[in-house]
């Protein structure tokens, strides 16, 4: 058994022939790099590739099992040097029953599983090689196939006010959309953490995970997930995910609620934070607010005392986050110690110190363990570390 670092909410921007996947994502955004910077640079041992549904994704590793680029591993999933690629797909759903857009995520256990979902998927998509699609189906339905394949169901970053399930997705309960039999866990998303989340009674049966959500190769491992398991495949996070045969969730690491895009409620226009009972903006007189993660988990919470008990979870700020620590320097750093994780985790201040200025160094430790001073964000501008 082994502690790794899972991060299962990265996106392709391009394929291998320059096709858009995630038109957001950024083009270097590749399946190569993607694996690269997990395995080399960020010391990410699982990673969740939500993308895998685009025909020219799946092109791209079979060719790359062919020639022995990659290998598929019993267990599911396939191995790229240190790193194993879950095969994952994001598709937004809105049936009849949603009060507005959600976002899932979808894991299946092999590409062959995969290819056979994809081709589902085709006569339910618009542009079955485009990220994060509305599949015209209904939830129960997509729920039920998943079930079927084996695969896995995740209601992704399910507080943000844009696309999820508590965001516009449903007035006040999952039961609106889903069977809650059939949810294998859920994504926090930015601007919430387990405390917060805790709030509600109906997520007590549910693992939570934290995740990037990764449109850019830096953000990678931006919040991540601690994991005990045998090794690295499919079948041992599904077990984790369900606490079973010594396998679990060690710890959530993410952001600071505060420094999340959306934690308060804030006008669209400027990012002003929203004044109680205010119609429009002190600031510029836009009239639409952006409700903050924060403002409507009050409106749910309905469990402020008993709750579950739950893996820590980690106010870690990312070292590009970190006042000191621009490229070069984070490239000294990952020089020096390996991996963004060994950088996190595992070097002492005193050897941070023989790499850069003492006071960064210092820096560097208050952000693992969540002791800077934060200014909070809200309608989509991030909130930022205090001088």
């Amino acid at each position: 058994m082994k502690k790794i670092y899972a991060d299962l909410h990265i996106h392709i921007g391009r394929t291998f022939t320059g096709r858009a996947v995630k038109i957001t994502g950024a083009k270097t955004l590749t399946l190569d790099r993607i694996l690269v910077e997990a395995s080399e640079h960020k010391g990410i041992e699982l990673l969740g590739i939500i993308d895998c549904h685009s025909p020219e994704v799946i092109l791209e590793l079979e060719e790359g099992i062919s020639s022995g680029k990659y290998r598929e591993l019993d267990g599911g999933g396939i191995r790229y040097r240190s790193t194993t690629l879950l095969l994952g797909s994001e598709l937004e759903i809105y049936d009849e029953a949603c009060s507005g857009p959600i976002h899932v995520l979808v894991f299946m256990p092999t590409l062959a599983d995969m290819k056979q979902f994809s081709n589902w998927l085709s006569a339910r998509l618009k542009n079955i090689h485009l990220s994060s699609q509305r599949i015209y189906e209904t939830g129960l339905n997509l729920q039920k196939k998943v079930q079927d394949m084996g695969g896995l169901f995740i209601p992704a970053h399910i507080f943000t006010p844009h696309k999820s399930l508590y965001g516009k997705g449903v007035k006040s309960s999952l039961t609106e959309v889903f069977d809650p039999s059939m949810i294998d866990a859920v994504e926090l998303g930015l601007s919430c953490d387990t405390d917060m989340a805790s709030q509600v009674y109906e997520l007590n049966p549910y693992p939570f995970l934290t995740n990037s959500d990764a449109h850019s190769l830096g953000k990678i491992g931006r919040e991540y997930n601690e994991l005990y398991v045998q090794s690295a495949d499919f079948t041992e996070f599904a077990l984790a995910l369900k606490g079973q045969d010594d396998r679990k969730i060690i710890a959530n690491y993410g952001l600071d609620p505060l420094l999340g895009k959306y934690y308060q409620t804030a006008c669209e226009a400027c990012g002003e934070p929203a004044v109680s009972g205010e119609t429009a903006c002190a600031n510029c007189g836009n009239a639409r607010f952006t409700k903050g993660v924060s403002e409507r988990l009050h409106e749910l919470s309905d469990q402020l005392e008993v709750r579950v008990l739950r893996p820590r979870y980690v106010h870690q700020i990312p070292l590009q986050f970190v006042p000191g620590v621009g490229p070069k320097t984070l490239d000294k750093l990952k020089k020096a110690f390996g991996t963004e994780m060994a950088v996190l985790h595992e070097a002492a201040e005193e050897d941070l110190a023989r790499v850069v200025p003492p006071k960064t160094a210092a820096l560097i430790v208050k952000a693992r363990s969540g002791k800077l001073e934060l200014k909070a964000g809200g309608g989509g501008t991030y909130g930022k570390i205090k001088p």
